[in-house]
């Protein structure tokens, strides 16, 4: 098993789901049983999915559980730019989180090469 909290994508992930977090407190109340929820459960499924990987003793487990996470990422990410183009959120706040979201990306799908060698 794996020590999670080493992980740096894990720590990382942390962080990424506390700013979600504020940004999605900004979005309309119309939108607290939708958009809201949805992105919230997204973002906190990234650091969760590679815990949960972690626990996993084989390689491939590992692997399809930083594939999820890799998912929810991906998924966040347009979930960020639909709050944009709705006008929830501002384009410079919208840009600065998706540029941590792809830099994240970047990162999951390299420990995920890096395993599968």
């Amino acid at each position: 098993m794996r020590n999670f909290r080493e992980l740096k994508v894990w720590q990382d992930s942390r962080n990424l789901v506390k700013e979600v977090y504020s940004l999605t407190k900004k979005l309309p109340e119309t939108e607290k049983y939708g958009l809201v929820s949805q992105v919230n459960r997204c973002v906190v499924s990234i650091p969760a999915n590679i815990a949960e990987g972690c626990s996993k003793y084989s390689q491939k487990d590992f692997i399809r559980f930083l594939q999820i996470s890799l998912g929810s990422l991906f998924e966040l990410e347009t979930h960020i730019i639909l709050c944009r183009d709705l006008q929830f959120i501002e384009e410079k706040e919208s840009t600065q989180i998706i540029e941590k979201i792809q830099t994240l990306q970047k990162r999951v799908a390299s420990l995920i090469k890096y395993n599968k060698t």
